[in-house]
């Protein structure tokens, strides 16, 4: 029996050791570029070798992978090429239609390939393909996601090509990926870190072709090594995106509607200065064609964050915001008279507006980055935004005035950012904002600093930021952070420390929710990332936080926060958060003075999400959420509900909705004593949000979408009350028509057709409740009577017509 037993332990011995070393193979370039068609039958093929033998990633890490797959990798001056036969059962095989970079949580099967082109371990690129032929591409990352969100940052967009292919035993992909899509160092011979990855939706099996263990912090890290690429000479990197824009809009307002032909016409510049440098620029940009906002009615200190859907500003960012202080929505905002005129108007019946945009129009943007031989990134972005004028008409005269809302600005970054050994870098940042004429300007200068071991175990951070600025309200502040922490394996911890300083203020050009505060912080946690008895994996932290403020240094609060995740064999989970507030806390934030604050007590919040197997047609997901404050006879409830159905690999449909109810929420009620002390109240608290959103993929590069949101809040104040020098709530009369009743609707459809390689046809439609009826419905105390009252409202509507054309320069000149 014992000797039985040694093949076994040297086979076992072997694959372990063949998993921990990093896979290393030669492309073969070529003179002759293949026919990308989904086949495989070009003689250059059978020069290339196969890379297969894949390895699991999950469920079962070091396992084979259950499906054979060969990958061969060849390459020109023009492009590199990839050929895949990925070997399954064609009944098996999952095969949805999806929009592009929407492969996530759907049932489709797909196949990537991943670059390194620097080989420092940090950053890269993404190419994949579905069994539908969507194409995703990514840029990566030190901060990029993980696994369940994908692997880099999908807004990035580039222009390549795939197509597929089905067989009897599987199916094919075939890849052609231009040089204009990438940036490597110039250097005559080449080693570039790669990673090939396969995914099977049927029982959400990843493998990898050289292994990526789940317990060791970072993916690029993991890759393979693809040796020995010889004097690439690729062509000139110049492409244009010349682009027009119509369109009608009715903008509804207090004195009617403001109705308007909308046309714009501008271009976006590719320019490859050299295999390491891109120029991207975008001229007149219009970014009319994006979904709205999801608005809220905010009653806390603190700004909403709105995502970004501008291509521009979410395409190759990464760099720019490495140190978190580009916060792209200020570019091109609202201008900030804008609301300045619109209160003007509706308290004044003798005037009415021409013209107030609601966006800053850009002049111009401009992207320059790359990476150096040495591992250098250095990144370069400016904007100018335009100044704004609204005009608005005295009726009684006839005469119209214009006002100036938002000034001439110039927005600036610069990144220098080092790779160094392993996952360590440094990086320095630079942000600026330079308004014409009185207008304020801002900087922000940061360092950062992440040290790794040499086993990629224990990681060593440290931040450091300094803020000025200049003109109307200067000031100057810092923040500094130190961080250490185990990063791989099972068991991992964290200790922190952060310091922001009263004056402290990025937000300029990036976003701060709160500064003058000190923050200690440590975490632990568990991770088992694979199967055992029930679960495929699961993980517990816990994590002690203690708050003071700067200056004065105070006692703000203390709380833990214990949290568990669970991922079931059938794929469906489950999330359990509970924070605890042990003591009193002093929040400084909540009165908007500064220097008083709000005493509130102990707490405790218990919260419950998770989500089915998102493989079925049927799908849901759902939240709960239970908090109490007893001192303050304060509890709230919430609770969401999502459900997707996939009527066809083509067609399905989404229903997201939210509710929360907060009795006795304490909070301030946005006036204040003729002296100027802050009024707080205690107040019933209820919203409601629905959001219905459909799609309909006709082809892998034709599809229309659908989405509609409506949210209600409704605030009634039950007391007031004045706040003395501790915190504590003193009695004051009562003011009555301080209730509110908030309504936001929106609706936007887009038909978008990518006729040709990076040229596409866009249709849009939008459709909104005007700003000012907002919260003009009274007496309606459930959420569907609002949403019944809503449709006998002035809307705003929108439609555009946008055509892009991609035009590359080396196609130009062969056709010349």
């Amino acid at each position: 029996m014992t000797i039985k037993l040694y093949p076994l332990l040297i086979l076992l011995l072997a694959g372990l050791s063949s998993y921990a070393q990093q896979r290393v193979f030669q492309p073969t370039k070529v003179t002759t570029a293949p026919k990308i068609d989904g086949e495989l039958n070009d003689p250059v093929w059978a020069e290339a070798p196969a890379l297969n033998n894949f390895v699991q990633n999950f469920p079962y890490f070091g396992q084979p992978a259950s499906q054979k797959t060969d990958v061969k990798i060849i390459y020109d001056n023009s492009a590199i090429y990839i050929g895949a036969y990925l070997y399954d059962d064609p009944k098996l095989m999952r095969k949805q239609v999806t929009a592009r970079d929407g492969e996530a949580q759907t049932d489709v099967d797909y196949f990537s390939v991943f670059f390194d082109t620097y080989n420092d371990h940090q950053n890269g690129y993404e190419f994949l393909v579905t069994t539908a032929n969507v194409q995703t591409d990514a840029r990566l990352s030190p901060n990029s996601g993980s696994p369940f969100g994908g692997y880099g940052d999908k807004t990035w967009d580039a222009v390549w090509e795939s197509k597929i292919s089905m067989k009897p035993d599987g199916w094919v992909v075939e890849m052609k990926i231009p040089y204009s899509a990438l940036r490597f160092a110039k250097k005559d011979i080449q080693d570039w870190g790669i990673q090939l990855q396969r995914f099977f939706r049927r029982n959400n099996e990843t493998s990898f072709w050289n292994p990526v263990d789940p317990k060791e912090n970072g993916f690029v890290n993991q890759f393979g090594l693809m040796k020995g690429l010889t004097k690439i000479n690729p062509p000139l990197r110049l492409s244009f995106s010349p682009y027009v824009t119509t369109g009608y809009r009715s903008t509804p307002h207090s004195s009617g509607y403001t109705k308007e032909w909308l046309r714009n016409g501008g271009m976006d510049i590719k320019w490859g200065i050299n295999e390491s440098f891109t120029v991207d620029a975008t001229l007149i940009p219009d970014f009319g064609q994006v979904v709205s906002d999801d608005q809220v009615n905010n009653l806390t200190p603190y700004e909403v964050k709105f995502t970004e859907n501008r291509p521009f500003f979410t395409e190759g960012t990464e760099l720019f915001n490495k140190a978190g202080l580009f916060y792209s929505r200020r570019v091109g905002a609202t201008p900030s008279g804008y609301f300045n005129v619109s209160n003007f108007v509706a308290s004044n019946p003798n005037w009415e507006i021409v013209k107030n945009p609601s966006v800053t129009q850009l002049i111009n943007a401009t992207k320059f980055s790359g990476r150096t031989k040495k591992k250098l990134g250095i990144g370069i972005f400016n904007a100018v935004a335009a100044p704004m004028d609204a005009i608005i008409r005295n009726k009684i005269t006839g005469k119209d005035s214009s006002i100036r809302t938002s000034l001439l600005t110039n927005y600036n970054i610069i990144v220098l950012d080092q790779a160094l050994r392993g996952r360590s870098f440094v990086t320095f940042t630079n942000t600026s904002v330079l308004r014409n004429s009185t207008g304020r300007d801002a900087n922000v200068s940061a360092f950062d600093v992440a040290l790794y071991d040499k086993k990629n175990l224990h990681a060593f951070k440290s931040t450091a930021r300094y803020s000025k600025i200049w003109g109307i309200s200067p000031s100057d502040g810092f923040n500094t952070t130190l961080t250490y922490g185990k990063v791989s394996g099972y068991w991992q911890y964290n200790l922190s420390s952060d310091v922001k300083s009263k004056k402290y203020n990025p937000n300029d050009l990036g976003i701060l929710f709160t500064n003058n505060q000190i923050t200690y912080k440590g975490s632990i946690s568990y991770s088992q990332p694979e199967p055992i008895g029930i679960f495929n994996t699961f993980n517990y932290s816990l994590s002690p936080r203690l708050i003071y403020m700067y200056k004065p240094y105070a006692y703000n609060k203390f709380d833990v926060t214990g949290s568990a995740f669970w991922f079931f064999k059938n794929f469906w989970d489950v999330n359990i958060n509970v924070n605890v507030t042990p003591g009193w806390e002093n929040n400084y934030f909540e009165l908007r003075t500064g220097d008083q604050y709000l005493r509130y007590p102990s707490n405790t919040v218990f919260m419950v999400e998770g989500s089915s197997d998102s493989r079925k047609k049927f799908f849901f997901n759902y939240s709960g959420v239970y908090a109490i404050a007893p001192k303050f006879d304060n509890k709230a409830v919430a609770w969401g509900l999502g459900t997707r159905y996939r009527f066809n690999n083509k067609f399905s449909l989404e229903l997201q909705t939210n509710s929360s109810y907060e009795k006795n929420q304490l909070g301030f009620a946005f006036i204040r004593e003729s002296n100027g002390d802050p009024i707080v109240g205690f107040r019933d608290n209820k919203d409601f949000t629905s959001v219905l959103s459909g799609t309909y993929n006709f082809t892998s590069r034709m599809n229309l979408t659908l989405r509609a949101r409506h949210y209600w809040n409704k605030v009634n104040y039950l007391s007031l009350h004045d706040v003395d020098n501790n915190g504590n709530l003193l009695s004051r009369p009562f003011i009555s028509g301080m209730d509110e009743n908030v309504n936001i609707f929106n609706v936007d459809g887009f038909f978008t057709w990518d006729f040709r390689l990076g040229s596409r046809l866009i249709i849009g439609y939008k459709d909104w409740l005007g700003g000012e009826e907002m919260a003009s419905i009274s007496g309606s105390n459930t959420y569907f009577k609002n949403l019944n009252e809503i449709f006998k409202l002035n809307h705003g509507n929108e439609i555009t017509v946008r055509f892009i054309y991609f035009l590359d320069y080396n196609q130009l000149r062969r056709k010349h």
